[in-house]
């Protein structure tokens, strides 16, 4: 039951009627009329801006429109009184015995509740990671990797088809480099002093089980082969991207899909994009403007194969083939995408790291170019800063010169690495600290939320067996019961909203404010004893307490669930 999804409906309906009447012209759109909660609940239950959103096409003021709308919604069988506010906004209340049916239905649709229709099944690929395979994941890719995985649940509880998918990008002069860092620790692992490792490789010493997998596989053979490079360098990736996956497993993460950048130029997919691209007359040769600001030392006043990339809304128009007659890495970005599209995906999702802004027009711009009818939505992840105790935290006892995913799981674990990677927007920058996020206080959102939910189970789980009489939703009367209620009623619209807008952070933000409800209520039972969740002696008010418990669990599970953390029933 989403009572404000079945009152998008009804508020639908009585513009219809008035249509139908003549009161109103025919043809107005009602895609951006909301049906919501009001910011203050003494105003009602439920607040609509049918009559702000209509007001201009339908030729009216708001407050006339308003009016009109009005007598319509107060014929409603669940409306007991329908007022408007300001400028022309209406707010309902809504008749006391719609509540208790909400609660009826959490119960019935227990896991599933909040899961919901709206994407109809429509196809959905969310790219996420994707790091170069040039060593261990950091706690940049952390917070990229935790927001695209909830995401993606999100996406599926609201009703998407979706794809979880890594783009390997496995060519390039970054894998040769890899390949030549890793030879050296093979040689090392021979027995040779190598020395320092050279300016321009890779230094960590994530890198020695390579070369010891490589000496152990080829022993001495293989420093006298002069073609070393190709079976070292597909040997290393395939050891790097093992090291990966077990990195986001220990995260809960698992991605179906692991594209590989090198199969789009090995198969010919580049080739065939870009004759596609050409047939569009899309593709031509000119010269690109020098970049605004202070010139790049790679950029070269010469004639190029170009996409047009700026006919999409780009900035200019795209490099595809390098002076040296190879393809640039946007070129196989263009094949990537047209792939994507072919496999069926209605919406593409790339979740990428703040440095990757000037990729956002020039990735809509080539899936444009393929389906004008394609959603493309790039999020950007903002940085991660670890502190200790408020200070910084820099090094990394693996990597030398950054603070590896892996580590930072390893301290914390994976529940609250999650959860406070999605406690800000993707868009601002986070602060982490290993001390706040492990203390146990209300400062600390998880240990809150977690905290709410074994409360709920240990109260559960030491019910008296003998209660008797019947739930009787009516019985919650009190102010701090009304507010849980109305919490428990949003979740449904709050999953269709937050993945609408792409926007997993807002279920933890919602989980924290049910749990501070819920430990409201917990307080304040205290001070009440007839607020206690069981009354031995009131069989019905106490079974009826434990089965809106029972429905807060199953709204605090079911928002965990969708950001990958544990509802633990014990602390």
């Amino acid at each position: 039951m989403n009572i404000f999804s079945d009152f998008q409906i009804v508020v639908g309906q009585a513009v219809q009627l008035l249509v139908e009447a003549g009161k109103l012209p025919a043809g107005l759109d009602l895609s951006k009329v909301t049906v919501e909660p009001p910011r203050d609940f003494t105003h009602g239950d439920i607040s609509t801006n049918v009559a702000m959103v209509l007001a201009k096409p339908a030729g009216l003021n708001p407050r006339a429109l308003a009016e009109l709308v009005l007598p319509e919604l107060k014929l409603h069988a669940d409306v007991e009184e329908a007022s408007l506010a300001g400028p022309g906004f209406i707010n309902l209340k809504l008749k006391p015995a719609i509540w208790p049916r909400a609660l009826k239905s959490v119960l019935e649709q227990k896991e599933r509740y909040g899961s919901s229709k709206l994407g109809q099944g429509s196809k959905v690929n969310v790219e996420y990671v994707s790091a170069n395979p040039t060593g261990p994941l950091h706690v940049g890719h952390c917070r990229g990797a935790v927001f695209g995985d909830a995401l993606a649940a999100l996406l599926q509880l609201a009703g998407y088809d979706v794809t979880r998918e890594y783009y390997i990008n496995d060519a390039g002069a970054q894998v040769d480099v890899l390949a030549q860092s890793a030879f050296l620790r093979y040689r090392e692992a021979l027995g040779e002093h190598i020395g320092e490792i050279p300016a321009g490789l890779y230094p960590g010493d994530y890198l020695e089980p390579v070369g010891a997998a490589l000496a152990k596989e080829f022993g001495p053979a293989l420093k006298a082969n002069n073609d070393w490079l190709p079976l070292v360098r597909d040997k290393t990736i395939s050891m790097m991207m093992d090291m990966i996956r077990d990195d986001l497993a220990a995260l809960n993460i698992k991605q179906e899909i692991f594209f590989s950048e090198k199969s789009l130029q090995t198969s010919g997919a580049v080739k065939s994009a870009m004759a596609d691209l050409e047939k569009r007359d899309l593709v031509y040769v000119g010269k690109l403007p020098p970049p605004k600001g202070e010139v790049p030392a790679d950029w070269e006043d010469r004639d190029q194969t170009l996409f047009r990339s700026s006919n999409f809304g780009d900035d200019t128009d795209r490099p595809l083939v390098k002076s040296d007659g190879s393809f640039t890495y946007f070129a196989s970005d263009v094949a990537y995408s047209r792939n994507k599209i072919e496999r069926g995906f209605n919406q593409l999702v790339y979740v990428l790291g703040a440095d990757h802004g000037g990729y956002v027009k020039r990735i809509t711009a080539v899936a444009k170019a393929f389906d004008e009818n394609v959603q493309v939505d790039v999020k950007l992840c903002q940085l991660v800063k670890l502190f200790r105790n408020g200070e910084p935290v820099r090094m990394s006892k693996r990597a030398g010169d950054f603070v590896t995913l892996r580590e930072v799981v390893d301290e914390v674990g994976a529940d609250v690495v999650r959860f406070m990677m999605l406690y800000r927007k993707n868009e601002a920058p986070l602060d982490f600290d290993f001390a706040k996020v492990t203390e146990q206080s209300k400062d600390n959102p998880v240990f809150y939320v977690q905290y709410a939910h074994a409360r709920i189970c240990s109260v559960l789980r030491n019910a008296p067996p003998t209660l008797q009489g019947e739930v009787d939703f009516a019985l919650l009367t009190d102010e701090a019961e009304k507010a849980l209620i109305r919490r428990i009623v949003e979740f449904p619209r709050l999953i269709e909203a937050a993945s609408l807008s792409h926007e997993p952070h807002r279920i933890s933000f919602y989980l924290y404010e049910l749990a501070s409800d819920f430990h409201s209520l917990w307080n304040k039972g205290k001070e009440l004893p007839q607020l206690r969740f069981i009354l031995e002696a009131q069989g019905s008010v106490s079974l009826t307490r434990l089965a809106f418990l029972q429905a807060i669990r199953y709204c605090l599970a079911n928002g965990l669930k969708v950001l990958g953390v544990t509802p633990v029933e014990e602390m």
